[in-house]
């Protein structure tokens, strides 16, 4: 198939497939490989799409051939791969293997365990990153600016949708709730919905449109109810919330992409109990961007914002246009940023003198072979 071919091809352009990406396969489709998108993976094989004449199919390919200790190298739910399916696997059910990943337009990672320094990729190649948040419980900013923060550090566009909005009947309640959010989230579109009675799904399809989405969120958030209602159809399981927390068990245990019947494709996640930040400045400053346009503005560039002279953020703060809770939670989540940051480095420092001393006992012993018996003690 010709670039042209796949990307005109309806059934898998409406997987996110385009002219930009036809051009990066060109090289595997001289190899006689074929595009693919991930749908699902598990345990070292996964799921993708396929082009096939009028239409698309599913095929099962393993990836042992670009299998990497890096976390953020993995193939994950979202990539676009070179898929050679002429090989087999050992008699295995499977279809072929994956032989590269085409490059990541966007990606969405997070820090893994908190004693590791290494990010995670949730999802690849999102045009929106959904930010579930439920409105059964009281809402957490400090968790809103997080999740944005990384949003926007993805790449892709955030967009927080407020879940459940049927259990807050009283209009005037609603309308302070939406303002409180996007006081959280300034420059991002805010939306409250009702998976139960089907309130605002439809102002959601209608900006999702063509893309990729990422429904992300703590579990209980609703978000399996929202992917159902967003999907058309009954494809997660879902299960009641505590009343006392708001919070259920994870109803979603895989990232799966799956297609909307307005057009797009969703992604869901399984719910994140722990959402750290990675490689996250830029994100951070366009979260809180507006505290970043007034501390350009302060007399002095390395103003810390705190006691100084001429600081237009403590001015804010002071006539109240800026709520000093945003202030602390733009300084925690830049410290967390730079602490990881610092663990990274000294990770890769280490990493580093650990193969240098590899390299130089190879030579050693590489040396003593070529001088032989006679002078090895």
């Amino acid at each position: 198939m010709s670039s042209l071919d796949l990307s005109s091809a309806r059934p898998f352009s409406a997987y996110g497939w385009d002219d930009g990406f036809a051009e990066q396969f060109l090289p595997f489709a001289e190899q006689g490989l074929l595009p693919g998108r991930i749908i699902r993976v598990d345990r070292g094989r996964v799921d993708a799409v396929v082009p096939e004449g009028d239409g698309v199919r599913t095929v099962l390919a393993d990836t042992a051939l670009v299998a990497t200790s890096d976390p953020q190298r993995v193939p994950c739910t979202g990539d676009f791969a070179a898929l050679d399916l002429d090989s087999r696997h050992g008699g295995a059910a499977l279809d072929g293997f994956v032989r590269a990943l085409l490059p990541r337009r966007t990606s969405f990672v997070r820090s893994t365990a908190s004693n590791r320094t290494e990010g995670q990729v949730l999802a690849a190649n999102v045009d929106h990153a959904l930010i579930a948040v439920s409105l059964a419980v009281e809402l957490d900013l400090g968790r809103i600016e997080r999740f944005v923060s990384l949003g926007w550090s993805s790449g892709a566009q955030p967009l927080v949708v407020l879940t459940k909005a049927d259990l807050v009947p009283d209009r005037a309640t609603l309308g302070q709730l939406l303002a409180d959010t996007e006081s959280a989230a300034p420059g991002v579109q805010v939306l409250a919905v009702s998976s139960e009675t089907g309130a605002g799904v439809d102002a959601l399809r209608a900006v999702l449109g063509e893309g990729t989405a990422v429904l992300l969120g703590q579990s209980g958030a609703g978000k399996s109810t929202l992917a159902n209602a967003l999907l058309g159809r009954e494809i997660q399981e879902v299960q009641t919330t505590r009343d006392r927390d708001g919070k259920g068990r994870h109803t979603t245990t895989t990232r799966d992409l799956l297609p909307m019947p307005g057009g797009g494709v969703l992604i869901d996640t399984p719910g994140l109990r722990g959402v750290g930040l990675w490689d996250a400045e830029e994100g951070v400053s366009q979260a809180f961007a507006e505290i970043e346009a007034l501390a350009g503005r302060c007399r002095f560039q390395d103003c810390g914002h705190r006691s100084e002279p001429g600081c237009e953020v403590l001015a804010a703060i002071d006539d109240g246009s800026l709520p000093e809770r945003r202030l602390e939670s733009y300084r925690k989540l830049l410290r967390e940023n730079e602490r990881l940051a610092a663990r990274s480095d000294a990770r890769l420092r280490a990493e580093q003198k650990q193969m240098f001393k590899q390299r130089q006992a190879l030579g050693r012993h590489m040396m003593e072979r070529k001088r032989g018996p006679r002078h090895q003690r």
